[in-house]
């Protein structure tokens, strides 16, 4: 997690960058808006921005939009008036951080913007093959396909081939296609020229020149506009890039790591996904099998998540009861590691006893249990008599309702793309159902 500090904060800097860096993060300071600007513009990997509340933020992410500069930015600030921290929100700040800063909210905010955990654990023989195929083909230059379910932790299997590289002291930069809007990908990727368009007031590197001698992690690479797919293969194919404006292609050296949670032989079928853009990423196909199919995971993940949540909320660290294990293990886990790693924090925050019962293990769809008497998945009687719509639509606000209206995470959980469920929400807003806000 790279983190850039933008204004005094009250001298409460000091306390935010140590915060931050015990949460594994790297923390980067300016001054002002200009130089943080310029530091974004620079190619430097940042992906959360913590900006004082008494800087001018509306400036601040209009600069941000106009230059088509994608990063999440959050406000902070030791004032007692309201009204700056409503501004920074109505602005397009996703969060307000009252200073001095808590540890807990520093950390759930840092864990908001990113899902890195380097930490790959692990118990189960399936997990123990697929770890050992990554790294047999991590020395090579070639491409690599991971597949697998949303949350199934395919971003820390593309950070272990990385790091078994022959690249691991070079960057490793990541970009979620699914999470930045099809009019700033390009420019994510590529970069611009000063004067490329309105608002391009300097020359941006982009992510793909960045990871030059390293890797770039193209995450949900389904997502990607069929458009950009072709300036993509072209990057590939003759290891030169084009920024936006540019007048002369510029050489890079990147390792491809793509993503995806669809099965991209019917996106090639349906015309969603070029044939040859396919075949140059799918050198090295790694499939991740769910969680479900990782049974020996299931118990180490959960202890592994309590230890770390326990730690983050300065809790005592509880064994986890051997009721609470069966239940977690007759558990299908849909929404896979993801949706483990909340139970487990939520599991940690409720607990009362000695040690984690069943009682605090609380699951996000509990319709998915395994009957053992009849070997197959419960269903809820409640489903019978509902429409296909109906289900759809009580799932998708459901599901945002747990992620506290985070869209990209919702999307994530029900394995839909972010363009997908922005429509069923405004279909749904429409037809004059509440929607959780984000």
């Amino acid at each position: 997690m790279e983190l850039l500090i933008v204004g005094t904060l009250d001298g409460q800097i000091g306390a935010a960058s140590k915060i931050a860096i015990a949460q594994g993060g790297h923390v980067s300071l300016a001054d002002k808006i200009e130089t943080a600007l310029d530091i974004l513009r620079s190619g430097k990997n940042i992906e959360l921005v913590m900006i004082d509340v008494k800087l001018d933020v509306h400036k601040f992410i209009s600069s941000l939009e106009n230059e088509r500069i994608n990063v999440l930015v959050v406000a902070a600030g030791v004032s007692n008036d309201p009204a700056l921290a409503v501004n920074a929100i109505k602005a397009g700040a996703k969060e307000y951080i009252p200073l001095p800063p808590d540890p807990e909210l520093i950390g759930a905010v840092l864990a908001a913007a990113t899902r890195e955990n380097h930490a790959l654990i692990y118990g189960d023989k399936k997990t123990e093959q697929v770890l050992k195929l990554a790294k047999q083909i991590a020395p090579s230059e070639a491409n690599v396909l991971l597949t697998g379910e949303s949350g199934t932790g395919k971003e820390i299997f593309s950070r272990f081939v990385h790091d078994n590289s022959k690249r691991a002291n070079k960057k490793f930069v990541a970009v979620n296609c699914a999470a930045i809007p099809e009019t700033l990908l390009e420019s994510e990727l590529f970069g611009y020229e000063k004067g490329a368009f309105t608002g391009a007031v300097a020359r941006r590197i982009g992510k793909f020149e960045e990871a030059s001698g390293g890797t770039l992690l193209l995450d949900e690479i389904s997502e990607m506009d069929i458009r950009i797919q072709a300036k993509l293969l072209r990057a590939i194919q003759e290891k030169e890039i084009d920024r936006i404006g540019g007048k002369a292609p510029i050489k890079v050296d990147t390792r491809i790591i793509a993503t995806s949670n669809r099965n991209l032989d019917e996106a090639v079928k349906n015309g969603t996904f070029r044939q040859d853009l396919y075949y140059r990423l799918n050198v090295v196909n790694i499939n991740i099998p769910p969680l479900r199919e990782r049974a020996d995971d299931i118990i180490v993940l959960a202890k592994h998540f309590v230890k770390k949540y326990s730690e983050l909320n300065d809790i005592e660290i509880k064994p986890i009861s051997k009721s609470a294990e069966e239940k977690l293990l007759n558990y299908l886990w849909p929404g896979n590691v993801r949706e483990l790693e909340n139970t487990m924090h939520r599991a940690v925050l409720l607990s009362t006893g000695e040690e984690i019962d069943e009682n605090a293990i609380i699951l996000d769809s509990p319709d998915s249990v395994i009957n053992k008497a009849e070997g197959e998945v419960m269903t809820g009687a409640e489903f019978v008599g509902n429409t296909v719509a109906n289900m759809e639509r009580n799932l998708i606000i459901d599901t945002l309702k747990h992620t506290m209206g985070n869209r990209t995470v919702a999307a994530n959980i029900l394995g839909i793309s972010i363009r997908t469920l922005r429509n069923k929400l405004k279909q749904y807003e429409n037809e004059g159902f509440s929607i959780p806000e984000n």
